[in-house]
């Protein structure tokens, strides 16, 4: 189960495509996102957790 509060769960669409996923393999509630919302998601951003 996953449980979100203000937020949102996006996957790397060219990660899923390197490993052969699917949208019906992903958990319920994510969605493939794209490295264009990436950079606007960073550019927009207080602070950016890189790992």
């Amino acid at each position: 189960m996953v449980r979100m509060v203000g937020g949102e769960v996006c996957l790397c669409g060219t990660c899923m495509d390197a490993r052969g996923m699917t949208p019906d393999q992903v958990v319920e509630g994510a969605r493939r996102s794209t490295l264009k919302e990436l950079a606007e998601w960073t550019a927009a951003a207080d602070k950016v957790l890189v790992f």
